[in-house]
């Protein structure tokens, strides 16, 4: 996938969602789940990003935590959606739908004064009179 610079506040307001869906298919670590977003093309995340979120995520009841014993390393800490997760994550999911929607709509949408804009600023003398 393309690597593309997104605007921040955009990753701000997207990034639990996508961490969410990240989540969906089973248990899995921080690691996991930065890879995973940036294959999809969502850039880089950072650690000092991901795991607060994650905190936040369990605190609210809508993942659990498990640590598991690594592959002749460290041990990881996976991280599964509860079923709260998600109802979570499809609300998100139809919200964000439904917002994306307005939004593409609404940027889509030529107002009658945008076809023709030389009506609405008729040429000016060099002194900007009419």
């Amino acid at each position: 996938m393309q690597n593309i610079s997104w605007p921040s506040d955009w990753m701000r307001a997207t990034l639990g969602l996508c961490v969410l869906k990240a989540l969906d298919g089973g248990a899995t670590y921080g690691y996991a789940i930065a890879s995973r977003l940036e294959e999809q093309g969502l850039g880089a995340v950072k650690g000092g990003t991901l795991y607060p979120l994650l905190t936040r995520f369990e605190s609210a009841g809508w993942v659990t935590v498990q640590w598991r014993a690594g592959d002749g390393g460290p041990g990881r800490k996976y991280f599964s959606l509860t079923s709260l997760g998600r109802r979570e994550l499809a609300d998100q999911h139809e919200l964000w739908a439904r917002f994306a929607g307005t939004v593409t709509s609404f940027l889509d949408h030529r107002e009658p004064h945008d076809t023709n804009p030389d009506e609405d600023f008729p040429e000016r003398g060099t002194n900007g009179n009419q």
